[in-house]
């Protein structure tokens, strides 16, 4: 049995050996495609045109003064207030405590990612707003004004890594779904308002969007939290040890 298996295993074909490959792997490069690749190639267009001209895009103004259009006081309510929930400071305490809670059920591999997606987004940020210099719209005056550098959107930003961190984290149970959804309609929301202020324009917020997804996917590829295939004795996920091919990284290095 075994030498068949040896003389089968020598006698593949590169070709058969690639298709192989291809098939077994198709869903971790479809979602490095279209996550990572793809968000990426769109935040380097919106970065490359925005360095070549700071006015942007010919629907940035077109969509902020849509946008501004519906105004009334019981949206300026609503949008100030999403504003001050989208703070990059509100989601410490939130990523905070399920980083306690991580901490607490061994899960030291999904932390290991919650930490890394969630400061790397930070330092993302930071560093894409010194060095573009975007200043913000000055269309109007907002009821809600910034005074930091526009792009890319730090609120879309830690909108779309807070939901992504939640959604990569829970994607093997049954409320992948529902963070989903209401992870969708808060990432819109924040969006929404910082159009509604008049404190960016659309391209920062997609440009803010796509990069913080390219880099929530990414890490997780890397990373593999949750979705660890690593088990403990009694058939629980252990995240308290490296997979085979990251001890064989380690002792290489």
């Amino acid at each position: 049995m075994e030498r068949t298996e040896k003389a089968n295993k020598k006698s593949q074909s590169p070709l058969d050996f690639l298709k192989n490959l291809l098939i077994a792997r198709w869903r971790s490069l479809l979602l490095l495609l279209i996550g990572v690749y793809l968000p990426l190639q769109v935040f380097e267009i919106l970065t490359v045109k925005i360095w070549q001209n700071e006015a942007g895009f010919p629907w940035d103004v077109p969509i902020l003064l849509a946008v501004h259009s519906t105004a009334n006081p019981q949206l300026d309510i609503l949008a100030v207030t999403l504003a001050r929930v989208g703070l990059p400071w509100t989601a410490i305490p939130i990523l905070g405590a399920i980083a306690l809670i991580l901490l607490l059920q061994k899960r030291w591999r999904s932390l290991a990612y919650l930490v890394t997606t969630s400061v790397g987004s930070v330092i993302i940020n930071r560093t894409a707003k010194a060095l573009m210099h975007r200043v913000r719209p000055q269309l109007w005056q907002s009821i809600a004004p910034e005074l930091s550098f526009a792009f890319p959107s730090a609120h879309a930003m830690t909108s779309i890594t807070l939901v992504a961190i939640l959604l990569i984290l829970s994607w093997a149970t049954r409320w992948r779904w529902l963070v989903l959804i209401f992870g969708s309609l808060y990432v819109i929301a924040i969006a929404w308002c910082r159009l509604y202020l008049g404190v960016h324009f659309p391209s920062d917020i997609l440009a803010g969007w796509m990069v913080a997804l390219a880099w929530a996917i990414g890490v997780s590829l890397i990373i593999k939290p949750y979705m660890t295939t690593a088990k403990s004795v009694d058939g629980e996920r252990d995240e308290t040890t490296l997979l085979p091919e990251e001890t064989k990284l380690r002792t290489e290095d």
